[in-house]
């Protein structure tokens, strides 16, 4: 892999950057593998960058059956987190929060990373109520949180009216190490030291069906024929169920379309991620200046991708309230994330009922956020067969002991 570096753009300007060479390679797909990954989104391939860099497991093809990233990975709205009220999730988040901070490094890749502070507003007493306790549980957690008065949040973000009539700000919980990245650079980084570590990405490579023998699973057919392999990872937010239906087992989770949309670009006005729970929009400016905003999901299962209009329309007028500014933009383009939701809107990192098949799944409105610990989780679970701390509690199982992480209300977000 070509290091990039100050000093290989100098060098290639030398050659007018004609030695440039291909970000990952495109190979054919051999006829078994020690383990295969289906899902080339930013989770599946963070699965196979820590299998090969913390287990040694190099011998991997990870399956896509579109384009590399152009899932959800492709469609979220970017924001990076981890102040979560239950234990297993803050653990998780936190995790991947602090593998983001040094991601550009480890990657040789700029993911654009940028821990500009994460705001959740407190709109309602209950809210308030609801964050101060997130905050304590955090301090426990060891997650720096703050609860910030009104005054303050108006410090950090000018464009906010904190005293609307209807949405007025009593506060808000502020993480100061949150903040956003770019997501196709999240993937594209990940592919390409995968690739360089010997791993093949096979692009356009639909999984039709999984085979097993006597409990065990040996192998899947894809349209490019059929692949072996020993251990098999299923990283597919919006269709696991269609592939844990495939490997013979169901999964608690429906599917359902998460609604966001861009602005116009302007001239940089907000420096800081602002969620407002209450009208349940939340809102950052890109690097291109464009206004990145993030809706709620549809009210009904579907495996949509486009823009669903009423919610745009619900969503844009609440946040009007609360940002009078952003009246006179224009929306670009809206569209929508297949994505998986359990019962207790927690993931889960499992073993299942077919031997060597993992599921890596139903992470619902938050999971460009958890992609580096949902990795790390996910390899340690596939290289040893059996979870680790980060994903000990997230397994399938869970629902039938009744031992929920009921993230519905703690996440801040309303699913």
């Amino acid at each position: 892999m070509q290091r990039y570096s100050v000093f290989a753009i100098a060098r290639e300007a030398f050659r007018h950057h004609l030695g440039w060479e291909r970000a990952w390679a495109a190979p054919e797909p051999k006829a078994a593998y020690d383990a295969v990954i289906v899902g080339a989104g930013g989770h599946g391939l963070a699965t196979a960058y820590y299998l090969g860099k913390n287990f040694g497991i190099t011998n991997v093809a990870i399956l896509e059956k579109g384009w590399l990233g152009g899932g959800n990975t492709g469609r979220n709205t970017t924001i990076i987190r981890s102040n979560y009220l239950q234990d297993p999730s803050a653990a998780i988040y936190e995790k991947s929060r602090s593998l983001y901070e040094t991601l550009s490094q480890d990657l040789n890749y700029n993911v654009m990373f940028s821990p500009r502070g994460v705001m959740m507003l407190a709109q309602t007493h209950h809210e308030v109520r609801g964050y101060l306790r997130t905050q304590h549980a955090n301090a426990l957690q060891g997650v720096a949180t703050d609860f910030i008065s009104p005054q303050r949040v108006k410090e950090l973000c000018p464009i906010l009216n904190i005293d609307g009539p209807r949405y007025p700000v009593l506060g808000a919980l502020w993480q100061a190490r949150g903040g956003t990245g770019r997501h196709d650079a999240v993937a594209w980084g990940y592919a390409r030291a995968c690739s360089a570590m010997g791993m093949h990405i096979i692009q356009n490579c639909e999984v039709t069906g999984v085979r097993s023998e006597n409990g065990q699973v040996t192998g899947v057919d894809t349209t490019k024929g059929f692949i072996g392999t020993k251990k098999l990872g299923l990283v597919v937010a919006g269709h696991s169920g269609q592939l844990a239906s495939m490997a013979g087992f169901r999964l608690p989770i429906e599917a359902v379309a998460l609604q966001a949309l861009v602005s116009e670009p302007i001239k940089p006005c907000m420096d800081v991620v602002v969620m407002a729970n209450t009208v349940h929009g939340y809102m950052s400016q890109s690097d291109k200046g464009e206004m990145v905003i993030g809706g709620g999901t549809d009210g009904f299962n579907n495996y949509t991708q486009r823009g669903s209009f009423h919610h745009i329309e619900e969503t844009l007028r609440a946040l009007i309230e609360t940002f009078p500014m952003i009246s006179r933009l224009k929306m670009l383009r809206q569209w929508g994330g297949i994505v998986d939701m359990t019962g207790d809107r927690s993931p889960l990192i499992s073993k299942t009922p077919l031997g060597n098949c993992f599921i890596n799944c139903g992470w619902g409105t938050g999971g460009f956020k958890a992609i580096p610990g949902s990795g790390w989780a996910m390899a340690e679970l596939m290289a040893k067969g059996e979870p680790g701390p980060l994903a000990e509690a997230f397994n399938m199982w869970r629902f039938k002991e009744g031992q929920f992480i009921d993230e519905s209300v703690a996440a801040g977000v309303a699913h």
